[in-house]
């Protein structure tokens, strides 16, 4: 409950640091100056060389000028005046203003963010390298003790309505405290499938102040002051993401289709152990399809296809691919096959392809079935349960060769390139691995009680 659950002390040293900062103080020229690029101002000085910038900036601290470069003319220089010297950055312009990675509107934006960087760095650059070693991930998000409490809330709602959640939504105290709760909400529910999931962190400029929520320290800064994992929500200082586990649980409301996305995202999304896509397009062709000739060899209509595409990406587990809506069960296939096309990585991972090929070009059968088995378990472990899952299935479609003409080097052939690509985007590459493709979905279909 909210009332039991103790909130981390958020550590705010550097946030009282990022207040006692030097404030930027624009030193105007007092002549007009010839040439002054479009997107400088009256802080532009013209050519001038680093001693003249020095003895205008003297004394002011926070103070700042443009100037051109007398040695190198047409690039330009921000002279900042911090610690009483003057610190000289080559500038750049690309629609935005720019000495590093971090891309402003604003000259005075640039030097707000440069000096509470500085100021920061100068005075707390002991505590910023030892402020990933006592973090309150490890002891908030997963610590037993909030565990505990998290699933006596969910055991006291676990016989709740469906209504009655919803309803109560706004007021859930989970949703009110931070992403590490939410996610060490779900590591209670009984059903999650914990498959290890890497964050997927992008720079954030984050609005109002901030607090790492792996070590609990203010994130400072004007723009671009952390990372935020676009799967959960978890927001972390750049150097404290390499410390992070790999715990992601990505959240429903961020994920925004279900085809093109990320296998393992999809899967903790959802909380089921494979995609629904694959149980659902599997379970149709299985009571209706089995029989098809041809089945997954013969194209279903490419609209109908786009339409159960779309039908997944709007409403996910409900999609209706009845046979009342498809009585073709190729377009069904070729959704599942689609669907399979579309991953970013594909099942068999990029990571694992050259050792699969490889494995396929052993002669000896033994050895050859022995090292394919050795490469599956290097799958992550929502890939290694999809592809085991769609290799019963196959298995159970050469059953009915006799009616459908698909056995499993026919499947090989259909399902190799959908299964595996190269990580290098090189046709010849696939080309020459295309007979290994085949033979490697041949082997796990007529091998899968002993591989699996």
């Amino acid at each position: 409950d909210a009332e039991e659950y103790q909130p981390p002390i958020w550590k705010s040293y550097l946030y009282q640091l990022q207040q006692e900062a030097p404030r930027p103080k624009r030193i105007i020229c007092p002549r007009e100056v010839e040439n002054r690029p479009k997107y400088y101002g009256r802080e532009f000085h013209g050519i001038i060389s680093r001693e003249q910038a020095d003895e205008i900036l003297a004394g002011v601290e926070g103070a700042y000028i443009l100037r051109e470069s007398q040695r190198q003319p047409g690039c330009y220089t921000l002279a900042l005046r911090f610690g009483n010297q003057t610190l000289n950055y080559r500038l750049f312009y690309d629609g935005k203003h720019f000495v590093g990675e971090k891309r402003f509107e604003s000259i005075h934006d640039l030097v707000t963010d440069g000096l509470i960087t500085l100021y920061i760095e100068t005075k707390a650059s002991e505590y910023i390298s030892k402020m990933t070693t006592n973090p309150i991930y490890e002891h908030i998000g997963y610590a037993t003790l909030l565990r505990e409490k998290v699933s006596r809330r969910l055991s006291r709602t676990k016989n709740e309505s469906r209504k009655a959640s919803v309803t109560s939504e706004e007021n859930n105290p989970v949703e009110k405290i931070t992403s590490l709760v939410r996610r060490a909400a779900l590591t209670q529910n009984d059903n999650h499938f914990n498959y290890e999931k890497a964050h997927n962190f992008k720079v954030h400029t984050f609005r109002g102040p901030h607090w790492c929520e792996y070590c609990a320290n203010f994130m400072w800064g004007l723009i671009a002051q952390g990372v935020r994992c676009s799967d959960c929500g978890l927001n972390v200082h750049k150097q404290c993401s390499k410390y992070v586990p790999n715990d992601c649980q990505p959240d429903l409301k961020r994920i925004k289709r279900v085809y093109c996305c990320d296998l393992t995202t999809l899967v903790k999304a959802h909380n089921t152990q494979r995609p629904m896509v694959v149980d659902s397009c599997i379970r149709e062709i299985e009571a209706r399809g089995l029989k098809s000739e041809g089945l997954y060899r013969v194209s279903g209509f490419t609209e109908h296809i786009e339409d159960v595409k779309m039908a997944f990406d709007r409403d996910g587990d409900k999609a209706d691919i009845s046979a009342t809506l498809y009585p073709d069960i190729n377009i069904i296939a070729g959704a599942l096959k689609l669907y399979f096309r579309d991953l970013p990585i594909p099942v068999i991972t990029y990571d694992t392809y050259s050792k699969f090929i490889e494995a396929a070009k052993i002669s000896n059968p033994d050895e050859r079935l022995e090292a394919i088995h050795e490469v599956l378990m290097l799958l992550p472990a929502a890939h290694y349960e999809t592809l085991r899952y769609l290799m019963i299935h196959l298995k159970k479609v050469t059953l009915h060769e006799k009616e459908n003409f698909m056995n499993a080097e026919n499947l090989g052939i259909v399902f190799g390139p959908t299964l595996m690509r190269p990580p290098e985007d090189s046709t010849l590459a696939t080309l020459n691995d295309m007979r290994y493709q085949k033979l490697i979905v041949q082997i796990l279909i007529e091998n899968e009680d002993v591989l699996f």
